[in-house]
């Protein structure tokens, strides 16, 4: 057989089960091979959203992220959503043809452009290493949670295999070793936690995916921490009664009050960045701030802090646990408090002075009708943009695998792909998509790969007809807003046209059409264009955009 065909059995056996692309005539025969094999293809209409949806596709637990494009603009047209990936450190595996003429118009330098965002390139070599050369790959991808580009030079490609017999070959699937704290910084970390009266734990995103959640609130529950966590890793403790949901910019005044309060912040997994911590502001003054880590070089690079440990996430906590005795003080927690939580916890118990603008709904009051309507069963795929705050802070979610959200890069346009691909991992959920209309215009494309596929998928636009962020923030100093405000566009006429059911709501019991698509096949995507208020800034990117 030829290589590409070599190797895309090779990969669909490493675990390459899913795969989203577009098909030109540089990956025709490697993608056939892994269609060949058993995989799933998923055609998208863009590789920018066929990017996003491998991307999505592995966050909400489809397994290793698998995407392939075309040499030359293939590649280039993923850029954003690869990006997206690497800074989120997602497993994800690119099969990019290459030409390899420099003549060609397709010519690039695939692994200059990779490296640039933080891309593992690597490349088929030859026609005898070319399987050992993509598994490699794929190791690489998973065991070091990396997004990897696997080069596919068209001469290779064409050539005959001539390495081992497919019998022969193997794939390492287990992971390497954990990171073990040291016995010093665990001693140092349960001496902080017994000295604190007020401890708080941060989880991160690495807490998520290290499986840390018993052992963090084991230890939580030993020592009298609240538990909290950033947005990547949003439903971690969702039935504790000490979880304050997000902190930083979403974290309502109640949960931001009580981490102010702290004197003993540990971030677990958690980057402790300008968003998690409000640049700072939620460090109360004297605060002992912890950070735990398996990647020494994130330690400490965002927020000053007292004490880094170097070590996973899960061994650290477990080790703690370990050497820690039960507090009779009962720490931050008690009873009056989760009372409080369960009353006061959470942005629908928040009052709020509604929006009122002729024709328009307030996008608070929008998110939580429709919060009460969907199923609890249900992923959340939020894109970027001025919007983004109110579903992730009204929406419920029901477990820490209930939403995707694409904002390491924080590019525009990410939200609908998200949400192809985390309802093709999670067909047993509904996909809620929610989306600014600026990022609902750049991914538009998409919805026909939504209605090909008959997805079940529920679609949000928060509708301001604007770039909401910039109007909010350079409109109070004067500044023209010609370049940021458009005319309003019939987002809901769109949707139809493309195959969906849509509704214009500019009141909640405009949402009754929801309800009745909620009640019928779900063989078909459902566009609500919510006509939202436009006159008040969203707090968490004014506060963002301060500066503190």
């Amino acid at each position: 057989m030829i290589v590409a065909e070599a190797v895309g059995r090779a990969l669909f056996r490493a675990g390459a089960e899913t795969v989203f692309g577009l098909v030109g005539s540089g990956n025709f025969h490697v993608t056939n091979a892994l269609i060949g094999a058993g995989a799933r293809f998923v055609p998208a209409r863009h590789e920018g959203g066929a990017a996003t949806m491998a991307d999505a596709h592995a966050r909400a637990g489809g397994g290793l992220g698998v995407l392939s494009v075309h040499q030359g603009p293939g590649l280039t047209n993923a850029m954003t959503g690869l990006a997206e990936a690497a800074k989120s450190r997602t497993p994800l595996l690119v099969l990019a043809a290459e030409a390899t003429s420099l003549l060609s118009n397709f010519w690039i330098d695939s692994a200059a452009l990779a490296g640039a965002v933080g891309i593992v390139p690597m490349r088929i070599q030859a026609p005898g290493t070319a399987v050992a050369d993509a598994l490699g790959a794929c190791t690489t991808a998973i065991r070091e949670r990396r997004t990897v580009l696997l080069s596919l030079p068209l001469d290779v490609q064409a050539a005959q295999y001539t390495g081992p017999a497919e019998a022969e070959t193997r794939f390492p699937h287990h992971e390497p070793a954990p990171c073990e704290p040291s016995e010093l910084a665990v001693s140092d970390l349960v001496a902080a936690l017994e000295a604190a009266r007020r401890p708080v734990f941060i989880a991160g995103r690495g807490a998520r995916l290290r499986g840390a959640r018993e052992p963090l609130r084991s230890l939580a529950q030993r020592c009298g921490a609240l538990l909290a966590t950033s947005a990547a890793a949003r439903g971690l403790f969702i039935d504790d009664p000490c979880d304050l949901d997000v902190s930083g910019g979403f974290a309502t005044p109640l949960a931001a009050g009580l981490i102010r309060g702290a004197d003993l912040i540990v971030g677990w997994g958690c980057a402790l960045n300008m968003w998690t911590l409000r640049h700072g502001s939620l460090v109360g003054e004297g605060a002992v701030v912890v950070q735990v880590d398996s990647d020494p070089v994130s330690l400490g690079a965002h927020q000053p802090i007292n004490l880094g440990v170097h070590g996973d996430v899960s061994l650290t906590a477990r080790a703690a646990l370990a050497r820690l005795g039960d507090r009779s003080d009962g720490g931050y927690r008690s009873p009056e408090l989760a009372v409080r939580l369960k009353h006061e916890g959470r942005w629908r118990d928040v009052p709020y002075r509604e929006d009122r603008e002729p024709s328009r709904i307030d996008p608070r009051t929008l998110s939580i009708a429709l919060n009460e309507l969907i199923p609890r069963e249900r992923t959340i795929a939020i894109d970027s943009g001025n919007f983004m705050g109110y579903p992730a802070m009204y929406l419920d979610v029901p477990d820490v695998e209930g939403m995707v959200f694409t904002q390491a890069f924080q590019s525009v346009g990410l939200g609908l792909a998200t949400a192809i691909g985390a309802t093709v991992a999670r067909p047993d959920r509904l996909t809620v998509a929610a989306l600014g209309d600026g990022g609902a215009l750049m991914g538009i494309a998409e919805l026909e790969t939504a209605v090909r596929l008959g997805l079940g998928l529920l679609i949000v636009v928060y509708n301001d007809a604007a770039y909401g962020a910039e109007v909010h923030h350079f409109g109070p100093h004067g500044h023209p807003l010609g370049t940021v405000r458009f005319p309003d566009t019939d987002l809901a006429a769109i949707g139809r046209g493309f195959g969906c059911d849509a509704v214009t709501v500019r009141a909640p019991e405009e949402l009754t059409a929801v309800t009745t698509w909620l009640d019928g096949p779900r063989d078909h995507p459902m566009l609500v264009d919510a006509k939202i208020t436009t006159g008040s800034p969203s707090w968490w990117l004014e506060e963002a955009f301060r500066g503190h």
